[in-house]
């Protein structure tokens, strides 16, 4: 990062009070925002003094829930169990969206963990998606090397102005660099808030949409373990209110640490090497390839250029 973007952001650090944090309850930090019940709480079953949350999908609704605040830049883990069994059809969630369903239009942003569901016996699917400014289209789809249904595993998204790098359990499996200087939109401006849900996706989300949800199996329930947001800085005004320069509360370790802080962070050598041993082994999609004839998105040669100079992680 510039020296200036640090000032900016050490700037909002001395005007930020307090944050957000993993100790406060579920309803402090989140709301439910759909279900069909019609009570959409009756949904979202939190558990374990609010530690744990579950989600319920049915032939009549999903379920999902949202944070409270809204968030410019951030590392948001959230520790998953996906639906066992027969999951075919069934899609499970944890996002980053600036999407506004009241608002007309659509210029939002967006970073995506989607779990498809399979038939029993069958891996499951974990696509990766990013919308920048309205514009999405960035699938990529890997098997995961666990069965994510036996216990709970770690996602993660790290947001920053260089980069938002996806995570497995620490393992970085997927990397969307910032190109705007070359003209490419970058989610930079756009505050988001984090979702999670859990959907019926009949229509394409196991083997295209070839084997249904059967119903037979539902209720339908995965579960998330909540977490803080002391590293992801909260959004106080949006770009608009303020010539066009978003306004962000951040935490003293956006910018500290051992390496740097997570404002700051690339990967490695190391996380690289990790990053392409698992897209080698589990990687069965990438928009890049230009699955659908749509044409190669610009990032993607740029990218297989490859720089230098990266930060360690």
């Amino acid at each position: 990062m510039s020296a200036a973007a640090m000032m900016i952001v050490a700037f909002f650090l001395a005007a930020c009070p307090s944050l957000a944090s993993a100790g406060g309850g579920f309803y402090e930090n989140f709301e439910v925002v759909w279900g069909d019940d019609p009570h959409p709480e009756q949904r979202v079953n939190v558990i374990d003094d609010g530690r744990v949350v579950s989600l319920t999908l049915n032939n009549v609704s999903g379920s999902g829930f949202q944070s409270r605040d809204a968030f410019l830049f951030g590392e948001f883990t959230m520790a998953m169990k996906l639906v066992p069994g027969d999951s075919a059809g069934t899609v499970t969630t944890f996002y980053l969206t600036s999407k506004d369903p009241t608002a007309a239009g659509d210029g939002h942003d967006e970073i995506d963990f989607e779990f498809l569901g399979n038939v029993s016996g069958e891996p499951y699917l974990l696509q990766t998606n990013v919308f920048a400014q309205g514009v999405g289209n960035r699938e990529q789809r890997s098997y995961l090397w666990f069965d994510p249904t036996e216990d709970f595993h770690n996602y993660t998204i790290l947001w920053n102005p260089l980069n938002i790098i996806f995570s497995v359990d620490g393992t970085p499996v997927r990397v969307f660099s910032n190109h705007e200087s070359l003209g490419l939109p970058y989610l930079s401006r756009q505050a988001m808030k984090v979702h999670a849900s859990i959907w019926d996706g009949s229509a394409w989300a196991t083997r295209g949409g070839r084997d249904k949800t059967d119903w037979s199996h539902a209720p339908f329930v995965a579960s998330y373990r909540t977490y803080g947001t002391a590293s992801a800085c909260v959004s106080s005004s949006p770009a608009s209110d303020n010539g066009g320069a978003p306004t962000f509360c951040c935490p003293t370790n956006a910018v500290s640490g051992d390496d740097g802080g997570w404002m700051t962070r690339r990967l490695g050598p190391d996380g690289e090497r990790a990053m392409a041993s698992a897209r080698d082994k589990y990687m069965v999609m990438d928009y890049c390839e230009d699955p659908w004839n749509m044409g190669r998105p610009a990032e993607c040669d740029i990218d297989q250029l490859g720089s230098g100079g990266r930060a360690s992680t």
